[in-house]
């Protein structure tokens, strides 16, 4: 369990198994993208009611600076994890991408590179095999 310190008071961050799951979407995305030589700059990067799961650097592109959008569904009884992205939740990416870009700074100091920018989407699901693991990239979405 992670916990976060405010002052004197110390407050206990719960996270729900589905926000736990998503986490865990969200690393295997993480190491598959950095294997396949992106740079990872940040996680749950929150700009005002935006958040954006994975900031990265894709260098074979440009390099264009992405905010990839990591969506899990255990099952499809509800559709595919990608048919849960709508052009709100993108547009809301792209313009906390582009706040973040013209700062040139994340909140840790962290800093972005004045670049090109894209919203990408990966889907994430269990495949056929027991611990199988399938994702989908699509590219430039937003």
């Amino acid at each position: 369990m992670q916990s976060e310190e405010t002052g004197r008071a110390q407050h206990r961050i719960v996270r729900t198994p589905s926000q736990v799951r998503g986490d865990t979407a969200e690393e295997f995305v993480a190491e598959r993208l950095s294997r396949d030589g992106w740079r990872i700059i940040g996680r749950q990067v929150h700009i005002g009611r935006a958040e954006i799961d994975l900031l990265a650097l894709d260098v074979d592109a440009g390099p264009d600076l992405v905010a990839v959008e990591v969506r899990w569904r255990g099952r499809r009884d509800f559709g595919l994890p990608e048919e849960s992205v709508n052009r709100r939740k993108i547009r809301r990416l792209r313009e906390a991408l582009w706040t973040i870009r013209e700062r040139g700074r994340l909140a840790d100091g962290t800093t972005v590179p004045h670049l090109r920018c894209r919203v990408d989407l990966v889907a994430v699901e269990p495949g056929v095999t027991r611990g199988e693991v399938v994702s989908r990239h699509y590219r430039a979405v937003g």
